[in-house]
């Protein structure tokens, strides 16, 4: 595995990381994030940063098995080209079940 390829991995369980300690601030409770608009930026800050770094990993090694990379990429150009689309719902529903998914795929890779 290429070091850059690495990095990306390990700066996306980081930042998994941090959407956990985001959840267990609101209580893990959809309605304390839904009017937290706090916590809301900063789960799709690091959606972005998800986002973004999957990109670089799929640039770097186009055969690495991530297996939602264009949803999480398209994502991201969504919280960021249009963001006055993104609903509450939706981010709640992604880190409640894509980002243990995804955190279990990263970790694997880094293995």
């Amino acid at each position: 595995m290429q070091p850059k390829v690495l990095k990306y991995i390990l700066d996306i369980l980081s930042v998994i990381s941090e959407i956990e300690s985001i959840k267990k601030t609101a209580g893990n409770d959809f309605q304390q994030f839904k009017t937290n608009f706090i916590l809301q930026r900063a789960v799709e800050r690091d959606l972005e940063i998800i986002g973004e770094a999957v990109k670089k990993i799929i640039e770097l090694a186009p055969d690495t098995p991530i297996t939602a990379a264009r949803n999480i990429i398209g994502l991201r150009n969504l919280i960021s080209h249009a963001y006055d689309s993104i609903d509450p719902e939706m981010i709640w529903a992604i880190i409640q079940k894509d980002i243990p998914l995804l955190e279990a795929e990263m970790r694997n890779l880094r293995e």
